[in-house]
């Protein structure tokens, strides 16, 4: 009995000092009450990691509460008491869950990443309990047959109808049995997601060329070789100079090192990442992934996972999405092969005893570049520092949109590198607020992104203002040289930026918006159109060293060479969405290999040895989290984009009547209205090809 009475007592303490640590901790969360900062954004310096399970924890419950109050009402089920509540709850587990995977994207460690795999099924089960409860699918369908009699605006309509038929096309209609094999699906790809993108962000950062003789560093510029230095002193190799296979880093050696072995083990390791038969290799994942799609697109009654996702898209079917990427890999593969054909070339009149290989391309395309155009890339870096492209970007949105962009000082940043600025329109009245967030690092996520922290919305009648983020991953300034871009970095400045814009000018009314997934980088690849007109260049492309303007010949040589390596740039992108949707239109649950899939189907589709697909399998995040049976996306809005800005074209590249109109029928309406239709409200009739094969020299 005595020895009973002390683990009782031992028991008691343990629970007092949990429950005193717990209250002190919900004392403190953040998350449980109001921000107090300037325009509520995220306290982000006071959220500790231990903050974040409690409130996920308290946000799930009150979320089901709330939830449960509103399915269970007795009273008739209108859109304001089912559609309007249900978009107004979970107050808490959206603050939680926003800066969560914001951070988790911008700057994880290994708490995060081990949290991330808990939070990741219990979110999924969460939503899932939700969404597949018959009682509240009940009553949205009670809603939506009953449209015609609310009165409601064509914003809830919108909202209602992809609402009832999202539910329906998830799950909502199956058995209790056929959900519960639903819920187990979701929950098991919930954690093989997050799998994925720890593997890809640990490999992203696990190879590093270290160069150790300066010799090795031959055709390297110099600014090249400062960023290699100031990578190698990072790492403490002073003396060193330290490349990986993040893109800012591995590009510019890629075209210009003389030094062939090099270029391959730098290329090889990028290429080869999450494929090395170890811990973090992605090859498995990826196969169970693919072959839980399927058995969930089955389970829901469509042939295959692209059928489920392209429903609700402007392609509709995964047939019309290949029909274009086949138009396009038709016309591009030729002038690929050309381009590589004029490389072997060069490679031969040098005395080079080899054959063209990828890890060679970008170096002999720079070659050919300098020898057809005069052009040498690393002549126009100079004139893209960082910050001024930046202000050239917002300098275009003044233009077009009357905005402007004041930095804040003295207010909370999601990470010390990140920049902040208060976003105001032409009439003085604050839009938002715009986090941008530059350089890489090794607990940051590879690429470029614009994410949010807080959409445009309304609660209880007041205006709630979007909170916006642009991730990118520029070279870090080195020594007396900053940050450097090259024009394909100009590019996705501005890209991003543009969605940007499009999360600005949000006049949504509700948090729920149904975006068409190929209609969405519209809004992000018009803006590069304005990135090489000469009236922009002018604001924006000054030497970093004399505040030169570039010069007019340079610009001149720039434009001669804008359809250069076309059929490359098109072909490694063709490649990459082709084999993301023939994953996707797998028709039965069957055990990939996914190497020999993967190099099987690219065969089968002409790709040349000489290209890789833009991202290998085991590195191809888009289709793992996000554009799954959707990386076409870029180049189905890549026929509105150029065919938008033939409207500019036309009427003036800043015509305010024109951007006005882009703002009104595009920007605005992203989200609550029918794609087709906004894009026909803008330009006067539905889209053509015309422009893109015209601007890509594909025609």
């Amino acid at each position: 009995m005595k020895k009973v009475v002390i683990l009782l007592c031992v028991a008691c303490i343990v629970v007092v000092s949990c429950n005193t640590e717990e209250q002190k901790v919900e004392s403190t969360n953040p998350f449980f009450s109001e921000y107090n900062t300037p325009f509520q954004v995220p306290p982000f310096e006071d959220i500790k990691i231990e903050y974040y399970m409690p409130a996920f924890e308290r946000g799930m419950t009150e979320h089901k509460e709330e939830v449960t109050k509103i399915i269970n009402s007795t009273e008739k089920a209108t859109f304001e008491n089912t559609i309007e509540a249900l978009d107004n709850a979970g107050e808490i587990l959206g603050k939680v869950a926003t800066v969560f995977f914001n951070e988790a994207g911008i700057n994880t460690n290994d708490e995060l990443d081990s949290l991330q795999m808990v939070i990741a099924p219990i979110l999924a089960a969460h939503g899932d309990e939700i969404r597949l409860n018959p009682t509240f699918f009940k009553r949205i369908k009670e809603v939506y047959d009953s449209r015609d009699e609310l009165g409601l605006n064509a914003e809830q309509l919108f909202i209602l109808e992809n609402q009832y038929k999202g539910l329906a096309r998830n799950g909502a209609e199956l058995d209790s049995a056929n959900k519960e094999e639903l819920k187990i699906i979701n929950q098991k790809l919930s954690v093989l997601t997050v799998q994925f993108e720890q593997n890809d962000l640990a490999e992203a950062y696990r190879f590093k060329l270290v160069i150790e003789n300066e010799a090795d560093l031959a055709g390297l510029p110099e600014s090249v070789r400062d960023a290699g230095a100031a990578a190698a002193n990072a790492e403490g190799l002073e003396g060193k100079w330290v490349y990986t296979t993040k893109r800012p880093s591995m590009y510019p050696f890629l075209q210009y090192s003389a030094q062939r072995d090099l270029r391959e083990k730098l290329y090889m390791a990028y290429t080869n990442r999450g494929n090395h038969d170890d811990d973090k290799d992605n090859k498995e994942i990826v196969a169970k992934i693919m072959k839980l799609r399927v058995e969930r697109a089955n389970l829901l009654g469509y042939k295959t996972h692209a059928h489920l996702t392209l429903e609700p898209r402007m392609a509709r079917t995964p047939d019309k999405a290949i029909a274009l990427l086949d138009q396009l890999m038709e016309a591009a593969l030729p002038i690929a092969k050309s381009e590589a054909k004029q490389m072997q070339a060069v490679i031969d009149k040098e005395g080079g005893n080899f054959k063209l290989a990828s890890w060679d391309w970008w170096y002999y395309a720079e070659k050919i570049r300098m020898e057809k155009y005069n052009l040498d890339e690393n002549e126009v870096r100079p004139y893209f520092k960082l910050d001024n492209v930046r202000d050239g970007a917002f300098w275009v949105a003044k233009q077009l949109y009357g905005i402007t962009f004041t930095p804040i000082n003295n207010i909370p940043l999601p990470h010390p590198d990140a920049q902040a600025f208060e976003v105001k329109d032409a009439d003085g009245s604050h839009l938002s607020v715009l986090y941008m967030d530059f350089h890489p690092r090794e607990s940051k996520g590879g690429g470029a992104w614009c994410g949010g922290y807080r959409d445009h919305h309304f609660e209880k009648g007041k205006e709630i203002m979007p909170v916006i983020t642009v991730v990118c991953n520029f070279t870090k300034p080195a020594g007396d040289t900053p940050s450097l871009l090259s024009m394909d970095e100009v590019s996705t400045l501005f890209h991003e930026f543009g969605h940007a814009l499009d999360g600005m000018f949000s006049q949504t009314t509700y948090q729920s918006g149904f975006i068409a997934w190929d209609f969405v980088e519209l809004p992000s690849q018009i803006m590069e159109h304005w990135v090489t007109e000469p009236e922009v260049l002018k604001q924006y492309a000054k030497h970093y060293q004399t505040g030169e303007v570039i010069p007019e010949a340079l610009v001149n040589k720039m434009d001669a060479a804008s359809k250069f390596n076309q059929g490359f740039v098109n072909v490694e992108v063709l490649a990459a969405s082709l084999l993301d949707l023939a994953y996707h239109t797998i028709e039965k649950p069957i055990n990939i290999d996914v190497a020999k899939f993967e190099k099987e189907y690219l065969k089968s589709i002409g790709l040349i040895p000489e290209i890789e697909s833009r991202y290998r399998s085991t590195y191809f995040g888009h289709i793992i989290n996000g554009y799954d049976a959707g990386y076409y996306s870029y180049t189905w809005a890549a026929v509105l984009d150029h065919d938008a800005y033939e409207a500019f074209k036309e009427n003036g590249i800043f015509d305010k009547e024109t951007a006005s109109r882009f703002r009104t029928a595009i920007l605005e309406k992203n989200g609550i209205e029918n794609a087709m239709e906004m894009f026909v409200n803008f330009r006067g009739r539905e889209p053509i090809i015309d422009p893109l094969l015209k601007n890509r020299g594909l025609n």
